[in-house]
């Protein structure tokens, strides 16, 4: 077997991947009301790149949870994406997608206490990635304990 057909088998496995998950991640987002749009996901980033951050780095926080935001810090900067990033408007929908669902499922495992105590945002902020991730509203008081990492 040639070198050239191997590098196609792969670009073949790439594209049928590809093909399969795209309009999936689509349907999803369509589909679910709580999802962010892509305004606030933008106004997010940064306090969200924060928390994942500190949140990974946080040794009270389960170890599942923690590999889960590794590796979605890995693809946040990673080249490859589902979907090349410059294509207008839909190329960084896979990464707002993909960032949503491990957020949701790191943060329930982490829990709310671990997610107030690192949030480095907003209280509004907060609140929308509360609801992207499911969790029950905070219905009184700060809703963000005092954070004395200073990055």
């Amino acid at each position: 077997m040639e070198w050239w057909e191997v590098a196609l088998g792969i670009l073949a496995g790439l594209i049928a991947v590809y093909v399969v998950l795209l309009p999936g991640l689509w349907a999803y987002a369509r589909t679910h009301p709580e999802t962010v749009g892509m305004r606030e996901a933008l106004r997010m980033l940064p306090d969200v790149l924060r928390v994942l951050r500190r949140l990974a780095a946080d040794p009270t926080v389960s170890r599942g949870a923690r590999i889960k935001l590794f590796l979605l810090l890995a693809y946040l900067v990673s080249p490859i994406d589902l979907v090349p990033d410059f294509l207008p408007l839909i190329g960084y929908a896979d990464d707002v997608i993909i960032m949503a669902l491990v957020l949701r499922s790191a943060i329930r495992s982490a829990g709310p206490d671990s997610l107030r105590r690192h949030w480095p945002g907003t209280p509004a902020g907060l609140a929308v990635l509360e609801r992207l991730a499911g969790l029950p509203a905070q219905t009184s008081g700060n809703p963000r304990k005092e954070n004395t990492d200073a990055s």
